[in-house]
Order: structure tokens, then C-alpha cells, then sequence
């Protein structure tokens, strides 16, 4: 999940979603360029704001490589769920200030052999209680008069996290790795099909998500009591991605669909379904609306709260070791959708713009997590672009 739940994607994270997790589109040679862009992810009634400003830079090095460097700066403000349940009388679950900044960078060179691209792609991510590294290894063949491309990739992360309950950080290790192919079956067709693989070791709970228990004080007393969640100290998840692409010439347009399933063992099951439509307005104006909707299941561990468990919870987890427990909103079942609208106008054949928007909005679906748990989002996104 992105930040639009909790906390911004490290870096190393984001390389390996980009580089090595979906190819919804075709592979295109970057043009040589710098871009610059702004987003502002907003959440109703106070809750989190992140507002991030990235940089890009493509450059051909001769025909046969090219190079990509970007660097993200993110500065997070607002209130999030800490997971405690809302107090009696209440629908507002527990809520805690967090102000953050994060710095990354990452960058990827690939080289052209034959019928044959090779990517090797490196990041990293700073906040002041989480450090990400990562790496990734892609490459793209072209057989059937590049018709058909089948795409293999690796990817890995290196993360030290900060927790309240450790001197130390503590480690997180991930895996991923992609087996895909797209086929152009006519002019103005191609699918995509991919599946991939990932696994994530060492510590995998969020440092500041609490669950809460009534604990009996002396006979027939209970005070609520909160405990730092627990998490299973690995995770598998795997994910069968398929899209279409079809251009519709007439009109100037085209349409993308594309279908995910996803499955990890927390339980964690989710579809994601999404449509965009490519319109072009006349040769310098693009047009792109999108919708998306996505559903997911309950991980095995999560609790709105222990009242009801036979759970007893410890207050310095061993990671890796039960009891697993959660109350973190993200882990529940529940449905997003969300909506938008993209504009790309080239002003020249040297400059770019684009501006979008997209609404978020999320729903749990347990009937005992209030709603007050899940965001309401607006994302907006402006950039440039200068073409060389």
C-alpha cells in the first residue's frame, strides 16, 4: 500500500513497483528530458497532508543506453488511526499527530544488446525512524519481430526501522521477482499478462499501531490497556496482473483496462480493478479520466480490539513470535475507489505540462471498525516537463 493509507512507499519500494511489479503500457524509450512535479495529498477533517516535490532527469548516453535519476522530497503532516478503539459513546477512533520528512533518491540505467534491455536500477529512502535501500534487476526481450515482449525482473530492499521498544533498528528485508509477457495482436492491440512473487522478513509491524484490552485489574475490574501491535515476521504475497490496450483511431483515443489479484499470507486477499480513456484534443492536448476500484479481505491477525480473543499481549513483542494481533485500519477489510482526471498539454516540442486530480475514498467493510478509520482523500499533481 502507498501512503495514501499511512506512510509514503520508501523509495527502494517504489523502484521495485515501478521496475519490477506492472508493465500496464507498453515499453517506451524515454525521451531526454528534466521534470519537475508537485503533489498534494490531502485527507478530510485534519487528517494527514503530504506534499511532495520530485525531480527526473533522462539522458541517452549514445544508442544503445540511457539513464534515469530522481530524487523525492515529502513533508507529512496531520493526524492518522493509532488503532485504539473509539471511547464509548464515540464513532472517532484513537488519533495521533505525526510530522515527518523524507528525502530519496533513485536511479536506473539500462542498456540495449541485441533484442535483449537490461535495467539495473538503486534507491534509497531516509525518514528519522525508517531507512530503505533497494535494488533491482529487469530485462525486456523482443522476439516475433517485437511483437512480443517477455519481461524478467528481481528486486530487493534492505530497511532498518525504528521501533520504541528497541535500543536499535531493526531490520526488514524484501524479494521480489516478475515473469511477464505483452503481445500486439493487431496495430492497434496489445495485452499484458504478469505474475509475480514477493517476500518480506524481519520486522513487518508499523512502530507506532496499537491495540487495545481490557485487563482485570482486581476482581471484576478492567482498565483498557494498549499494546504495540505484532506482526508475523515474514510475508509471502504473490499477484496475477492482466491488462488490454486498444486505440481507437477514429476518435483519437484509447482505452486501458487492467485486472489484479493479489494474495499474501496475512490473509490479505484484493482485487483491483481500473479503466482509463486516452483522448487526444487535437495534436497537443491529452485527456486522460481513470477509475479504479479495489477490494481486499481481512488479514488473519487483525482486531478492532482483544476484549473478545482469548489473546493475551505482551508489551515487547519478539519478532517473528505469537500471539500475532493488529488493529491497524489497513490490514481490515474494507473497499477504495477512487477517481480522476489527468491533462497533458505540450506546449512546444521542447516543454510539457500536466495537471490531475483524483479522489480517494475508502470503506471498511467488518461492520465493527468505524468509519471514522478510513481517509477521504483529494490528490493533487502538477508538473513540467523540459524535452531535449
Amino acid at each position: 500500500m502507498t501512503y495514501r493509507v499511512l506512510r509514503p512507499l520508501p523509495a527502494s519500494a517504489m523502484l521495485a513497483a515501478t521496475l519490477s511489479l506492472c508493465l500496464p503500457r507498453q515499453v517506451a524509450r524515454a525521451e531526454d528530458s528534466v521534470e519537475y512535479k508537485f503533489e498534494n495529498y490531502r485527507e478530510e477533517d485534519g487528517r494527514i497532508t503530504v506534499e511532495t516535490q520530485s525531480g527526473q532527469a533522462n539522458q541517452d548516453i549514445g544508442p544503445f543506453t540511457h539513464l534515469t535519476l530522481t530524487g523525492t522530497i515529502d513533508a507529512i503532516s496531520g493526524a492518522t488511526p493509532t488503532g485504539i478503539p473509539a471511547p464509548a459513546g464515540s464513532d472517532q477512533v484513537g488519533l495521533t499527530q505525526i510530522h515527518e520528512r523524507r528525502k530519496a533518491w533513485s536511479g536506473d540505467l539500462s542498456q540495449q544488446v541485441r533484442n535483449v534491455t537490461i535495467d539495473l536500477g538503486f534507491a534509497d529512502s531516509r525518514e528519522s525512524d525508517y531507512v530503505s535501500n533497494g535494488w533491482s534487476v529487469n530485462t525486456l526481450t523482443d522476439f516475433n519481430e517485437k511483437n512480443t515482449t517477455l519481461r524478467v525482473g528481481l528486486a530487493g530492499t534492505d530497511d532498518r526501522v525504528e521501533v520504541f521498544f528497541e535500543p536499535a533498528y531493526l531490520p526488514k528485508h524484501t524479494h521480489d521477482a516478475i515473469v511477464g509477457i505483452t503481445q500486439l495482436l493487431d496495430p492497434s492491440t496489445f495485452v499484458t499478462l504478469n505474475a509475480t512473487w514477493g517476500r518480506a522478513t524481519g520486522y513487518l509491524a508499523e512502530p507506532h499501531k496499537f491495540v487495545e484490552k481490557d485487563i482485570e485489574i482486581v476482581t471484576n475490574i478492567f482498565l483498557p490497556e494498549d499494546f504495540g501491535e505484532n506482526s508475523p515476521g515474514s510475508r509471502d504475497k504473490g499477484t496475477i496482473f492482466a491488462s488490454v490496450n486498444h486505440s481507437f483511431a477514429n476518435v483519437s483515443g484509447a482505452v486501458e483496462a487492467s485486472y489484479r489479484f493479489y494474495a499474501d499470507t496475512f490473509g490479505v486477499v484484493a482485487h483491483t480493478l481500473e479503466l482509463t480513456w486516452l483522448q487526444h484534443l487535437g495534436a497537443k492536448l491529452l485527456l486522460e479520466p481513470s477509475v479504479r476500484l479495489y477490494q481486499q479481505s481481512a488479514a488473519h491477525f487483525y482486531y478492532y480490539d482483544l476484549n473478545d480473543t482469548p489473546i493475551i499481549p505482551v508489551h515487547v513483542p519478539v519478532v517473528g513470535m505469537g500471539p500475532f494481533y493488529s488493529s491497524d485500519f489497513r490490514l481490515s477489510s474494507m473497499d477504495t475507489y477512487s477517481y480522476g482526471l489527468t491533462a497533458v498539454w505540450k506546449a512546444s516540442s521542447w516543454m510539457q505540462v500536466d495537471l490531475a486530480y483524483e479522489q480517494y475514498d475508502m470503506y471498511g467493510r467488518d461492520g465493527v471498525t468505524p468509519q471514522s478509520a478510513y481517509p477521504r482523500a483529494g490528490i493533487t499533481t502538477a508538473g513540467v516537463k523540459f524535452i531535449w
